[in-house]
């Protein structure tokens, strides 16, 4: 029996997606443009994306700088940052919106190494979840005679290694983030 668990694959991979997504908008010291991809404004009665409103830029390490190309707009983005949670105040100079970060204390880093450990758990589940539906699956195609015992076993062992890989990678992105967040 030749499989290669295209569906389990993807599954998984749109898990690792939505992982590297979700740590992206993570602070950890420097200033980063993803931070404000989740942030929208009311725009002619669309909420829409800041990074749809403006050009995002990054002049120092620990700054960004929003200029919207409609300046009516100005006031709607430094609301919905401050709405936000990202935690920084924003400053309006009239032109444009700066954002500056300021270092994180230790006691921050602990806590945003917390939630970047929960996200990776989370993905974990998630990850196993794809594994116990796919098995699943397998079980009741031997139930129906479509495969023998022996395939179900094959079957079984494949999607516990391709499972394995995947919790190897969550592990190693999830390393990876925390790294960054308690480099100081």
């Amino acid at each position: 029996m030749d499989q290669d668990y295209k569906n389990v694959k993807a599954k998984m991979d749109k898990t690792i997606s939505v992982m590297k997504e979700e740590l992206a908008s993570i602070r950890a010291g420097r200033a980063n443009p993803r931070l404000l991809d989740k942030i929208t404004v009311e725009y002619y009665g669309v909420p829409t994306p800041i990074n749809q409103l403006a050009n995002i830029t990054i002049p120092e390490a620990r700054q960004i700088v929003i200029q919207p190309w409609d300046a009516k707009i100005l006031s709607g983005i430094e609301k919905a940052s401050q709405a936000s949670n990202i935690g920084i105040n924003p400053s309006n100079d009239g032109k444009s919106i700066r954002l500056v970060f300021p270092p994180l204390t230790e006691e921050r880093r602990i806590e945003l190494t917390k939630g970047v450990k929960k996200n990776g758990e989370n993905a974990k589940v998630a990850i196993r979840q794809v594994r116990r539906d796919a098995i699943e699956q397998y079980k009741k195609m031997k139930k129906n005679s479509e495969i023998t015992e022996d395939d179900l076993k094959v079957c079984e062992k494949e999607i516990q290694e391709i499972t394995d890989g995947y919790i190897s990678d969550i592990d190693k992105i999830v390393a990876a983030k925390i790294d960054e967040i308690m480099e100081v």
